[in-house]
């Protein structure tokens, strides 16, 4: 048995290139969350940083999946996210947990959302594109600054 060879970083094989629409889906998804940190209404912040999620999870199925032919009953991008991308699962539970409570704030309710659960929203998104970019070898999503409440520059 031979000896495994290490290749020099620099001659690495290169990911294959992203698609076009993976990534115009992953710009959307990084302007969505740099929205969503804006944002001073919590449900807004919400509602823009899910939909962003939302967006990378696109972004996944257009890189890994191609368009059946014929009609099928549409399925949610969270639960095709869990076929196409087993890795990510746990990620699209979580969203798809908060689908609901999206729908809520995107409602105007009052009480959909606090500013701490948009905030953590915010940052768990932030991760989530963080990870779908390392899953398809593009480059990293900016992180946004969290939304600080009592920020003396949101008043």
């Amino acid at each position: 048995m031979g000896a495994a060879r290490v290749m020099p970083a620099d001659q690495l094989p290169l990911p294959p290139p992203l698609p076009p629409a993976a990534a115009q889906l992953l710009d959307q998804a990084a302007r969505a969350l740099a929205e969503a940190a804006g944002c001073t209404d919590a449900r807004q912040r919400y509602a823009t940083a899910h939909l962003g999620a939302l967006r990378g999870a696109a972004a996944v199925l257009a890189a890994r999946t191609r368009p059946e032919p014929g009609r099928r009953r549409p399925r949610s991008a969270w639960v095709l996210l869990g076929q196409v991308a087993p890795e990510l699962g746990e990620w699209a539970t979580f969203f798809a947990a908060g689908a609901a409570k999206r729908a809520a704030a995107e409602a105007g309710l009052s009480r959909a959302v606090t500013d701490r659960e948009a905030d953590d929203l915010v940052r768990d998104v932030g991760a989530f594109l963080a990870v779908v970019e390392q899953t398809l070898g593009g480059g990293p999503v900016p992180r946004p600054r969290p939304y600080v409440v009592d920020s003396p520059s949101r008043k």
